[in-house]
C-alpha cells in the first residue's frame, strides 16, 4: 500500500478518470449539430434526410442530411425528443423510407460501458481517499508518511551534526559527574561489570526552567559516541488511541537494534503524569502510552543496553510507578547555579564575544543571584545587541548593567512621559522601599533605585544579597515584610493619600505572611503545624478531591495571625520612615535630580541613616515581636487616584525588586 501511494498509480487513476469524464461530458454529441425537434421534423418531411438513427436509451435522433440539398449543406444533426413526440417522428420517417428518400434507417438501444460505469461509480470514493491521503500527509509532515503515523518520531543524532560537549556546560558539576559516569559505562562496561555494577536504566533530570537540562542531554549525545535518539513527550500522544504506545514500542525497538544507545525524552511530564488524573478519569491515549513506557523500561521483555534520559520541570506530577528504582534509578536535580556556577556559565557564554578589558565576570555573577543559565545567556546576548545598536566594538560594564535591568524588569520606556507629581510619588514610593531595607539588619543591601519607566513599571528598587542564600530566618522574613510595605508607608506619611502602587507589594507580603503562619510554623498561637495541602499549585485529579484539613476556627486564627504580621510590618516601616524623614527627603531630591541611583550613590545618601538593632531571639512567643503600636490612621480625600502603581518582588531570583507604575497608569492585570 505504501509503494502504491508513493508510485505513479495515483496519477494513472486520475488520468483514466479524466479521460472518462472527457468522453462523457466534453463531447456528448459526437460531432453532430444540435437542432430543435421541430426543425428535425421539417428535415424529414422535406426529404433532406439521407440517414437517420433512433437511439432509445438516450431519446436521441441522429441524422445525416443530403449533400445535394443546398439548404442543409450536408450537415449532421442531432435532436432529443420528449415524451409524446416519438410516434409522430417515426411515422414521418417511415413515410420517407417508403418513398425511398431515406437510404438508411436504424433503431438502437445501446448498453452502457461496464468499465465506464464502474469508474463513474468509483469517482466519489477515489476523491474521498485522495482527500484522506492529503490530510494525513499534512498532519505527518508530508513525504508519504500517511502509513507511518504509528512510527516513532525520534530524531537520531548523527556524528555529522554539531557537537555539544560537557565543556559547553557549566554551573551543574554534580549533574555532569553523574552523566559522565554513564558515558564512561557505555565506553568501558567491563570496568563496572567486574565489580557487579549495573548501569542505571533511567536518569531523570529535573529542575526549574532554563537551568540546562536539555543542554546536558545534548552534551551526553556529543560525548557518548553511541546512537542518541531525541524525542519530546508530546510527540507520543496523538489523536488516535494506541498510536502513542505503538510509537514507544517502535522507539525502543530502534534503540535495541542499535544498542548500546541512549534515548532522551524532553518534557516527559506530557506523557508521564499520574494515571487516573482529571475529572471523570484520565486520558486514555496518554495512559496507554505511559503503560507501554513502563513496560519497555522494566517489563517482562527486558531491554538491554538502552538508557533512558528524561527531563522535566514538574517532577511532582509524574506517576510514582515511573519514578521507582528499576526505571528511573537516578534522579538528578539541576538547580539554579551558585556564585561560582554563574561565573563559569558567564565564561562559557562570553566565548566569541568581544568583552572590554575591565569587565569583571565575577562581579556580574554577584549581581545576578538566582539567575539560571538561560537568564545569564540572555544577559550577555542583550549586552551584545545593545553594543551593536550603539555601534560599539566592545561589550562594557554599562551595557551589561543595562542588560541585567532589561532581563529583570524589561526594556526602558523612554516614550512614557510622567508629570512632576507622578515622579514625586514614585520617588517617595521607591525611596520608602530602599530606606526601610537599608535600616533593617535582616534585609539585603540596596543595589539600585530608579524612577525611570521600565517594562510595565514606572520605577523599581533592587536589593541583592551579598552571598547566595538557601534559607531564611524568621527575623529576615519580618524585615522583608517591612521592606515590602515601605512604599505604601511612605505614600501615607507624605501624601496622606495612598495609591494603587502598593497593590503587588501587598499581594506578595500577604503571601509571605500566610506562608509564615501555615507552612513555616512561625506563630505562637498555631505553632509548628502545616495547614493546607500541596504547595499552592494543586494537581488536578490528585489534590482536587482533598478536603481542607483544618476547621473554620483555625482558618479564622490564620487570618488573624496573617493580619497581625502585616500590621506589625506596616507599622515598623512607618516608624522607620518617620524617624529618618530627613534622609528620605534627601533621597527623593537625589532621585528627582538623577532619576537613577546606583549602590555607591545610595550608600552616600544613607550615611546619616539611623538603623534598627538586631531583633531579639524568638522563642515561640509573639510578645517578642515588635510593632505593638496601632496602625496609622489616614482619611482618603475625595480625589484619591483610581489607577496606578504595581509593585512586586521577583520570586524567580533572589533579587527583590519593587516596581511602581504610578497614578494614572493602570496595571493591565488589575484593569
Amino acid at each position: 500500500m505504501k509503494r502504491i501511494l508513493k508510485g505513479p498509480w495515483v496519477w494513472i487513476v486520475l488520468a483514466v478518470v479524466g479521460v472518462v469524464l472527457a468522453l462523457q461530458y466534453l463531447a456528448p454529441n459526437g460531432g453532430y449539430d444540435e437542432v430543435k425537434t421541430s426543425q428535425m421534423s421539417d428535415f424529414i418531411t422535406s426529404g433532406e434526410v439521407k440517414e437517420i438513427t433512433f437511439i432509445d436509451g438516450d431519446q436521441e435522433i441522429r441524422a445525416t442530411l443530403d449533400d445535394d440539398v443546398k439548404r442543409s449543406g450536408g450537415k449532421r444533426v442531432v435532436t432529443h425528443w420528449v415524451d409524446g413526440q416519438q410516434n409522430d417522428l417515426i411515422i414521418k420517417v417511415q413515410e420517407q423510407v417508403n418513398a425511398e428518400k431515406i437510404e438508411d434507417y436504424n433503431s438502437e438501444n445501446p448498453q452502457p460501458s461496464v468499465i465506464g460505469s464502474l469508474l463513474l461509480s468509483l469517482i466519489p470514493f477515489i476523491i474521498i481517499i485522495l482527500i484522506f491521503v492529503f490530510l494525513m500527509n499534512n498532519m505527518q509532515g508530508g513525504g508519504g508518511r500517511v502509513m507511518q503515523f504509528a512510527k516513532s518520531k525520534a530524531k537520531l543524532i548523527s556524528k555529522d551534526m554539531p557537537k555539544t560537549t560537557f565543556a559547553d556546560v557549566a554551573g551543574c558539576e554534580e549533574a555532569i559527574e553523574e552523566l559522565g559516569e554513564i558515558k564512561e559505562f557505555l565506553q568501558e562496561p567491563a570496568k563496572f561489570q567486574a565489580v557487579g555494577a549495573k548501569i542505571p536504566k533511567g536518569v531523570l533530570l529535573y529542575g526549574p526552567p532554563g537551568t540546562g537540562k536539555t543542554l546536558l542531554a545534548r552534551a551526553v549525545a556529543g560525548e557518548a559516541g553511541v546512537p542518541f535518539y531525541s524525542i519530546s513527550g508530546s510527540d507520543f500522544v496523538e489523536m488516535f488511541v494506541g498510536v502513542g504506545a505503538s510509537r514507544v514500542r517502535d522507539l525502543f525497538e530502534q534503540a535495541k537494534e542499535n544498542a548500546p544507545a541512549i534515548v532522551f525524552i524532553d518534557e516527559i511530564d506530557a506523557v508521564g503524569r499520574h494515571r487516573g488524573a482529571g475529572m471523570g478519569g484520565g486520558h486514555d491515549e496518554r495512559e496507554q502510552t505511559l503503560n507501554q513506557l513502563l513496560v519497555e523500561m522494566d517489563g517482562f521483555d527486558v531491554r538491554g543496553g538502552v538508557i533512558l534520559i528524561a527531563a522535566t520541570n514538574r517532577p511532582d506530577v509524574l506517576d510514582p510507578a515511573l519514578l521507582r528504582p528499576g526505571r528511573f534509578d537516578r534522579q538528578i536535580q539541576v538547580d539554579a547555579p551558585d556564585l561560582n556556577g554563574r561565573h563559569q556559565i558567564l565564561k562559557v557564554h562570553s566565548r566569541g564575544k568581544p568583552m572590554a578589558p575591565d569587565v569583571d565576570l565575577i562581579s556580574i555573577a554577584r549581581r545576578t543571584p538566582g539567575f539560571t543559565g538561560a537568564d545569564l545567556a540572555n544577559v550577555l546576548n542583550e549586552a551584545a545587541l545593545l553594543t551593536a545598536r550603539q555601534n560599539g566594538k566592545l561589550i562594557d560594564d554599562e551595557t551589561l548593567d543595562e542588560a541585567i535591568d532589561r532581563v529583570i524588569a524589561g526594556p526602558q520606556r523612554r516614550t512614557r512621559l510622567m508629570s512632576e507629581k507622578e515622579k514625586l510619588i514614585t520617588a517617595y514610593h521607591e525611596g520608602g522601599h530602599a530606606l526601610v531595607a537599608a535600616a533593617l539588619p535582616g534585609s539585603d543591601p540596596v543595589h539600585k533605585i530608579t524612577i525611570l519607566p521600565r517594562g510595565r513599571a514606572l520605577g523599581y528598587t533592587m536589593v541583592l544579597p551579598d552571598t547566595d542564600k538557601y534559607s531564611q530566618t524568621r527575623s529576615e522574613m519580618l524585615d522583608k515584610l517591612a521592606y515590602m510595605l515601605g512604599g505604601r508607608a511612605a505614600e501615607e506619611m507624605v501624601f496622606h493619600d495612598p495609591t494603587t502602587g502598593a497593590g503587588n507589594d501587598i499581594e506578595k507580603a500577604t503571601s509571605l505572611a500566610r506562608a509564615m503562619v501555615t507552612q513555616y510554623g512561625m506563630t505562637e498561637r498555631l505553632g509548628a503545624i502545616k495547614l493546607g495541602e500541596g504547595n499552592g499549585e494543586p494537581f488536578l485529579g490528585r489534590d482536587i478531591g482533598h478536603t481542607r484539613n483544618y476547621s473554620e476556627d483555625v482558618a479564622a486564627i490564620v487570618d488573624e495571625e496573617t493580619k497581625k504580621l502585616l500590621t506589625g510590618a506596616h507599622q515598623e516601616a512607618f516608624d522607620i520612615l518617620e524617624e529618618n524623614r530627613d534622609v528620605l527627603d534627601a533621597l527623593v531630591i537625589a532621585l528627582m535630580e538623577k532619576e537613577t541611583l546606583d549602590k555607591a550613590e545610595v550608600a552616600e545618601v544613607f550615611v546619616p541613616l539611623r538603623r534598627r538593632p538586631v531583633r531579639p531571639a524568638w522563642t515561640g512567643s509573639d510578645t517578642r515581636v515588635p510593632s505593638t503600636i496601632p496602625p496609622v490612621a489616614w482619611a482618603a480625600p475625595s480625589g484619591t487616584p483610581t489607577a496606578g502603581v504595581d509593585g512586586g518582588i521577583d520570586q524567580e531570583t533572589q533579587a527583590v525588586v519593587t516596581e511602581d507604575e504610578g497614578p494614572g497608569t493602570p496595571d493591565p492585570e488589575e484593569a
